[in-house]
């Protein structure tokens, strides 16, 4: 299993960081063991004094795939969730002025909490699905699948031209504004529509 990422996938996201919008996904990864389930609680690391949340709309993929065309592009997820990319943005800010890559802001042990996933047919229209975080109770991101730049299919057929698409993978497909740092103590809640998916604290 391997989790796929998207950045800057909503503009407003991408302005708020001060990055252009992309012309073409942005594409980074993070192992296994960056995985968190289960609602247990995300240990704070001492290596950076600024993790950012980002909430996500998680696709699984439910079968192999490569070279994929976009207009088959849907029959390789069956099920949508939730997750959170934890990013040291500091960290991020030292490499991206060196020129270097993300791993080390973004592929950290438990960076990637995930929800329990939900079938995509639940959801009449998959380009109109809100989601949103709160922090201790007051919602800090609100997005909306509408206004993703690249749409799902387009994720799933881009990145299998160059990696073989597995089934179990996930594909974290982009965070909308609203990011901010956490703090020991925070409590999470992450939600699709008005069902909570994620609801765990910082240790």
């Amino acid at each position: 299993m391997k989790i796929i990422a998207i950045g800057r996938n909503y503009a407003e996201h991408a302005k708020e960081l001060n990055n252009p919008v992309p012309s073409k996904p942005v594409i980074f990864m993070k192992p296994d063991t960056a995985l968190l389930k289960d609602n247990k609680p995300f240990y704070h690391p001492d290596f950076s004094s600024d993790i950012h949340h980002e909430i996500e709309i998680v696709l699984k993929v439910s079968k192999e795939g490569k070279h994929i065309s976009e207009k088959f592009a849907g029959n390789y997820f069956d099920e949508i969730g939730l997750g959170v990319d934890f990013t040291a943005r500091d960290i991020q800010k030292e490499h991206k002025e060196k020129g270097l890559p993300w791993e080390l802001a973004k592929a950290f042990d438990n960076s990637a909490p995930v929800s329990t996933f939900i079938s995509k047919n639940d959801f009449p229209d998959l380009y109109n699905i809100g989601f949103s975080l709160s922090v201790n109770g007051n919602i800090k991101q609100e997005g909306n699948t509408k206004d993703l730049l690249f749409s799902f299919e387009r994720l799933i057929a881009f990145v299998s031209q160059y990696i073989t698409l597995k089934k179990g993978d996930l594909i974290f497909t982009g965070t909308p504004p609203g990011v901010g740092k956490i703090s020991i103590g925070d409590k999470l809640s992450g939600y699709i529509e008005n069902e909570k998916l994620l609801d765990f604290e910082i240790k």
